[in-house]
């Protein structure tokens, strides 16, 4: 039996071989590159938590928040009033230099649901800034949070040095010459610091716009995209 005389493609096979080699080491990097990306959401939360806590009239603070449960005051709250000088007001303070309140023209801004507290918010560490306080010569209450229901503070603080953000959300009524009506009804904060937490978000993580997921993966490397965040809906009353 003669033996054929034809050399063996040696170089295609070699190519061959070598293309699914690569697509291997490609395949395995972009499992490798999801992976980090999982665990980095992972660690990446917002951590909420429901209260329904009314805020009594005093001349004193008489609510006092920790965001983030480490038994350090983050921020205390005062509703004013006073039977010898007919003043009422509502007030919140920070209990840390570094420690800010989301501003609105002197006063504390009362924010929809859904708005962006970050680095780039305006912020003010003024101590107090009021909330919402009566305006004697026109009879009436006065500021953004007079009647004010499912509404936000955007808050900045200081965990261990370094800056998170976070929410708390009240309902307030005033009635000019009465006492206000105030109730802290929940409150949370983004677990990295300088990330943003939109008011009224309650769990996370925040889906980063180029997160890999594993349903990418099976997919293949070239299926890699990116994922479109999707707000939580907002809980609370």
């Amino acid at each position: 039996m003669q033996r054929s005389s034809r050399p063996r493609k040696i170089s295609d096979l070699s190519q061959s071989l070598r293309h699914q080699v690569n697509m291997y080491d490609l395949a395995a990097t972009a499992a490798g590159v999801g992976m980090l990306a999982l665990t980095s959401t992972a660690e990446a939360r917002i951590v909420y938590t429901p209260t329904h806590q009314e805020i009594p009239p005093s001349t004193v603070a008489t609510l006092f928040l920790d965001l983030n449960h480490d038994n350090i005051t983050d921020f205390s709250f005062v509703n004013f009033y006073s039977t010898t000088s007919s003043m009422i007001a509502l007030w919140v303070s920070h209990g840390n230099p570094d420690n800010a309140v989301y501003s609105h023209f002197g006063w504390a801004a009362a924010l929809p649901a859904g708005v962006k507290v970050g680095p780039k918010g305006r912020f003010q560490r003024r101590i107090p800034i009021g909330m919402v306080s009566d305006d004697a010569m026109n009879q009436v209450c006065r500021g953004p949070w007079k009647n004010a229901h499912k509404r936000y503070l955007g808050l900045k603080f200081d965990i261990k040095g370094k800056t998170h953000f976070g929410w708390a959300r009240l309902n307030v009524s005033c009635v000019y010459l009465k006492a206000i009506n105030a109730t802290l009804t929940g409150y949370a904060y983004e677990t990295i610091p300088n990330r943003p937490i939109a008011t009224g978000r309650t769990d996370g993580p925040d889906q980063s716009p180029k997160q890999v997921t594993l349903g990418h993966l099976a997919q293949g490397a070239a299926a890699i995209s990116a994922c479109r965040e999707r707000p939580s809906t907002e809980k609370g009353p």
